[in-house]
């Protein structure tokens, strides 16, 4: 018999399965995890389950329930081992002259290595930088090669929702984000209202870019004729959450109509809209067609 549970842990947020041969865990307790970097301390984040198995392949171990004396020493690290570190560290780089960023330093809650986070344009010889460090420490050092999205998961706090960034609270890996979910969602395109701290597009366009594209599924394609109880048209546009369309009428008039409303899809306009009479200018004489006298005056002025 065992109990498990899902643990966060580490300063890059990770989320894992943990298992306990002994009860007394909850969720929301603090515990003393291992894991294949160390001894660590984590967070149980979900509700604890007893299995009748004994395979543990592939999950990590729930050592005993973090004590006082575990959680003074984590805030020890957090504000005493780990600064210091940090600043040593920044003191090698410069004196040895290596073209990276430190960002960020993860001290391990057991001491069996210390994590060193940084950023440069490519690769760097860090070999004589790994060895000052281990001298000076004495533990495993480990550089760590990161992102801006990384950085922006280690270091920033809250987005212009108002809400800590989702990569540091549930999020234990950064999807790539692209434009067309963006337009699909038919959000504003001005990159400095969709972009999060890292300068990239936002993660939270990700998470409703399925419901969207389900929805649109249920649409029918701009250009299409379609049949109503009351009339006939030519789709327009459409709003996906609404589940409405805008919709020319065969008489010419242009109207809103729900999804619902629709009884028959015929297909296709064959009418190259870019080039209809409804979408450009009348800037010339339906008869002649040439362009009238006065607007051709008009077009000067402008």
């Amino acid at each position: 018999m065992i109990y498990v549970a899902s643990v966060h842990y580490g300063r890059m947020n990770h989320s894992e399965n943990f298992f306990c041969r002994e009860g007394g865990i909850k969720m929301d307790d603090s515990v003393v995890i291992r894991t294949n970097r160390g001894i660590e301390l984590g967070l149980i984040t979900s509700p604890v389950q007893e299995q009748d198995r004994e395979d543990v392949k592939g999950l990590g171990e729930i050592l005993r329930k973090a004590t006082d004396e575990d959680i003074k020493i984590s805030e020890q690290i957090l504000t005493v081992k780990e600064p210091e570190e940090k600043q040593y560290c920044n003191e090698q780089i410069k004196l040895n002259s290596l073209p990276m960023k430190l960002a960020d330093v993860e001290h391990l809650f057991g001491g069996d290595k210390i994590i060193f986070y940084f950023l440069a344009d490519g690769r760097v010889d860090f070999r004589e930088l790994v060895k000052d460090l281990a001298k000076n420490y004495r533990t495993r050092i480990e550089m760590k090669q990161i992102g801006v999205r990384d950085e922006a998961r280690l270091l920033a706090d809250y987005e212009h929702c108002g809400r800590e960034l989702c990569c540091r609270t549930f999020m234990t890996s950064l999807e790539p984000v692209m434009m067309r979910m963006a337009k699909l969602q038919k959000t504003t395109l001005d990159p400095s209202k969709i972009s999060g701290h890292c300068g990239r597009l936002m993660c939270c366009l990700r998470f409703e870019d399925s419901t969207y594209a389900e929805l649109k599924k249920q649409l029918p394609p701009k250009g299409t004729i379609v049949v109503t109880n009351d009339t006939m048209g030519e789709i327009l546009d459409y709003n996906i959450l609404n589940q409405t369309c805008y919709m020319e009428t065969i008489k010419g008039d242009r109207i809103t109509i729900h999804n619902d409303d629709i009884v028959e899809r015929k297909g296709k306009s064959k009418v190259n809209r870019s080039h209809n009479k409804f979408n450009k200018k009348k800037t010339e004489n339906p008869e002649t067609g040439k362009q009238n006298k006065g607007q051709k005056k008009d077009s000067k002025k402008a």
